[in-house]
């Protein structure tokens, strides 16, 4: 069994305790929370230990999930790694892109393993639509809250959009070719909706929009490839693929026939819904740490994967001020 410490207890800290004390791998020693009124509340809600002390928290562990706001993540990871522990560090991986290769070679130095928590890999929609994924050529997110104060301290592209540039990082087998970007800020300092076109040198074109200042939430991404288009419904937990095969290897009820013309013959539109296994997101990626840890595994989201996704960020982020500068 491993003790794990959980660093920032808010929202979504409060989510990581409750789901570590489902899972009987891990020995939950206690958390951190600089909110005395907060921290009150989490030790009798959840009856744990509240550590005043950061050291003192990393000192009696095995693995830190790290669940503070972004701009403390690097000094939190660094200073467990630099204890040796397994650090477990969420979305985005730090603050700059400086911080995130220096956080690499100290992981490195340590020898111990690092998950980054891009919770959506582990959605039951992605998990199900994984398989039909057969080198995309155009992808389309969108990805829009509600108005959230939290999480504003960071431009929409690191507080959402950066859920979808993991994922598409993770489908596309390809190296960027070019990105353009346009975003504006609306009700905060930084842009809280944006657009991106992501080029890759397989001839691949992403279109991703993200918003916090939408009316209603969505979180769709819809992947076309060849003779197939396939729907991801990551909010609803909903795929949709859609195949097109030659008349003569049609084998669905569920579909229909198209005549191309003369000469062209026929093609058999199908579709097919996959079966959507429950499970909780987040439960699941802590777990799959576990195993990393154990059976000495690289984790499913690795501390490169988490930087990878951070530089795209920076540079849609990068293209959108110099769209505001031109301006």
């Amino acid at each position: 069994m491993l003790k794990i410490g959980v660093l920032g207890a808010g929202h979504l800290g409060k989510i990581h305790i409750k789901c570590i004390k489902e899972i009987s791998d891990y020995e939950l020693v206690g958390f951190t929370d600089p909110d005395d009124s907060n921290a009150v509340k989490v030790e009798k809600e959840f009856g744990i230990k509240r550590y005043l002390s950061l050291d003192e928290l990393i000192d009696s562990v095995d693995v830190v999930d790290i669940v503070t706001p972004t701009v403390s993540h690097f000094e939190c990871a660094s200073t467990a790694l630099r204890k040796f522990r397994h650090v477990f560090i969420e979305k985005p991986i730090v603050t700059t892109l400086e911080e995130a290769r220096e956080l690499i070679k100290i992981a490195g130095e340590a020898n111990v393993k690092v998950q980054v928590g891009h919770v959506e890999r582990f959605n039951p929609a992605f998990l199900a639509a994984e398989p039909f994924f057969n080198k995309p050529m155009f992808i389309e997110t969108h990805r829009l809250a509600q108005f959230n104060p939290r999480g504003t301290d960071v431009p929409v592209i690191l507080d959402l959009m950066i859920h979808d540039i993991d994922i598409i990082l993770s489908v596309v087998n390809s190296n960027i070719h070019k990105i353009s970007a346009s975003g504006v800020a609306v009700v905060s300092d930084t842009p809280d909706i944006a657009n991106a076109r992501i080029e890759f040198d397989n001839g691949c074109v992403a279109n991703l929009t993200a918003s916090r200042i939408s009316l209603k939430n969505m979180r769709k991404s819809r992947f076309f490839q060849r003779d197939a288009y396939i729907s991801v419904d990551f909010l609803a937990k909903e795929v949709e693929v859609v195949r097109i095969n030659d008349a003569d290897k049609a084998g669905s009820a569920l579909g229909f026939m198209i005549d191309l013309g003369p000469g062209k013959g026929k093609k058999q539109i199908s579709f097919d819904k996959p079966e959507i296994k429950p499970l909780n997101a987040i439960r699941k990626e802590l777990e799959s740490f576990h195993l990393a840890i154990t059976t000495n595994t690289a984790p499913p989201v690795t501390i490169n994967d988490g930087y990878s996704a951070l530089e795209v960020a920076h540079k849609i982020i990068e293209k959108i001020n110099q769209s505001a500068t031109n301006l």
